[in-house]
């Protein structure tokens, strides 16, 4: 009982409302009230948005295939940098092994917006990336990383989410039974094919648990595109598109507006979270069978 009320009182009812300011009106200043009764909702802004979304030339159109190409990119970053290190710690021992987890939950101990702002400092025109670039002669003038990049964002984001990756990652390698890899080396097998064999299928799970973790507020993440870009908008991302829009006060229709994609973008990322857990599932049955 105490999770139902939880769940209700701090997800359910908020997301409620948040679809009932999408199809409400606007009050007398002007600003998006919620209907709560649903048969008297106004679709006219989820129409509005969808429209935009599918339509070539559509507002939100190319800001969401950015988005998706990001969050995409920014992924495959986290899984080829995440893997390696879950595996090296997962394959440690005592106090080694104490030592790296303490280094990997060590970012959450500081703010995520500071860490942004560290990398500000650090990839502008005379921050230390440029000035060792150009000692080993890659670069001949600074590089303008902060001007609308999008390799900048990719990497701001790779690097943000990464720690969060690794961590269930390092879980679902940490329980595979060690005799099964004792086996596959007393039947043959090398070190790489026992990789491939035996703890990359029984990882799987892991790596997508840690791939579910940060796709989702990959998607919605609005701060790093806008402070490693400077606020350019040829690097916005969806969601600093709903946050011009739910900041609006000049036109009434905005906030609606951005409520109604807060909820598309929320249905978008249940289908990925479905997945994941239809996946589980699976493969649960599977290993009990």
């Amino acid at each position: 009982m105490p999770g139902v009320v939880w769940l209700l009182a701090l997800f359910v009812v908020p997301f409620y409302t948040l679809v009932s300011m999408a199809g409400g009106a606007l009050g007398p200043t002007g600003n998006a009230v919620p209907e709560w009764n649903p048969a008297f909702w106004d679709r006219a802004s989820y129409g509005y948005v969808v429209e935009q979304l599918v339509s070539t030339g559509g507002v939100y159109r190319t800001v969401f295939l950015r988005t998706l190409f990001y969050v995409a990119s920014s992924v495959v970053l986290c899984v080829v940098i995440g893997y390696p290190v879950a595996y090296h710690v997962a394959r440690q021992r005592g106090r080694r092994r104490a030592v790296m987890l303490g280094l990997l939950v060590l970012p959450f101990w500081i703010s995520y917006l500071m860490r942004m702002l560290a990398w500000v400092g650090l990839l502008n025109e005379e921050g230390l990336v440029n000035r060792f670039l150009q000692s080993v002669g890659l670069l001949q003038d600074p590089y303008p990383w902060l001007e609308g990049r999008s390799v900048t964002v990719i990497l701001g984001l790779a690097y943000g989410y990464v720690p969060f990756f690794i961590l269930p990652l390092y879980a679902a390698l940490d329980r595979i039974n060690a005799s099964l890899l004792e086996a596959a080396w007393d039947l043959g097998a090398s070190s790489f094919g026992t990789f491939r064999r035996v703890t990359l299928p029984l990882s799987k799970q892991g790596v997508l648990a840690g791939i579910a973790i940060i796709m989702l507020p990959m998607f919605g993440d609005f701060y790093t595109a806008y402070l490693l870009s400077n606020g350019r908008s040829s690097t916005a991302m969806i969601g600093n598109a709903i946050q011009g829009l739910l900041l609006d006060s000049t036109f009434g229709y905005a906030q609606a507006r951005g409520a109604a994609l807060v909820t598309l973008l929320a249905v978008f990322v249940s289908v990925l979270t479905l997945y994941y857990i239809v996946s589980t599932a699976r493969s649960t049955r599977e290993a009990a069978r």
